[in-house]
């Protein structure tokens, strides 16, 4: 598994106990919209700590002055789904547009596939257009439309997407192209 990319001017690395302060001023820097589409509490210290020292495979980007600018996770499921992967995605708004978002998805599906997932899923918030794009582009198709199913802070009901992407069917699709490195140039295990 890899622990450690190094991309113009951000590092991504392994979540560790050494980042739990630094995840916990991330995640309290961004804007409370942001934290609404977040599942989990993240502006309790509890749980980020937990994170940086539960070993799931997690990761934070951190830029030269040490700070993070972004998160991503991948969860496994458990049970009959344990070939489903969950990817989680956070990029700090002083990193938005910079392609960020695109490294941290690109090393979530990489690690994903590597781990023996055969299936990804993420669930985008219907008004994330970004981030509804970003995931698109990087093989991951609409699989349920499940309307009004988030309440926001403010009590909005907004629709959420769940977005997938078959590993096997985006290799094979791929080879028959001719461009298995589409999905990441750094040479992204060959599932078969």
């Amino acid at each position: 598994m890899t622990d450690h990319v190094e991309t113009p001017s951000v590092t991504v690395e392994a979540l560790g106990a050494g980042h739990a302060d630094a995840l916990q001023r991330f995640f309290a820097g961004l804007p409370e919209g942001d934290r609404t589409f977040i599942k989990e509490d993240v502006t309790d210290p509890a749980t980020v700590r937990a994170w940086a020292e539960d070993g799931t495979a997690r990761w934070v980007a951190t830029g030269p002055d040490g700070g993070i600018d972004g998160y991503v996770a991948v969860r496994r499921l458990s049970g009959w789904s344990d070939h489903v992967a969950e990817l989680r995605l956070v990029v700090g708004p002083r990193r938005r547009g910079s392609g960020l978002g695109r490294v941290l998805a690109r090393h979530a599906v990489t690690e994903a596939i590597a781990s023996g997932a055969t299936k990804l899923v993420v669930e985008v918030v219907a008004e994330q257009g970004a981030a509804l794009a970003l995931f698109t582009a990087l093989g991951f198709r609409g699989e349920a439309l499940l309307e009004d199913h988030i309440r926001d802070r403010s009590g909005q009901l907004r629709d959420l997407l769940v977005l997938a992407h078959r590993v096997d069917a985006t290799w094979s699709a791929m080879d028959t192209l001719g461009l298995p490195e589409a999905l990441d140039g750094d040479g992204a295990p060959d599932p078969a």
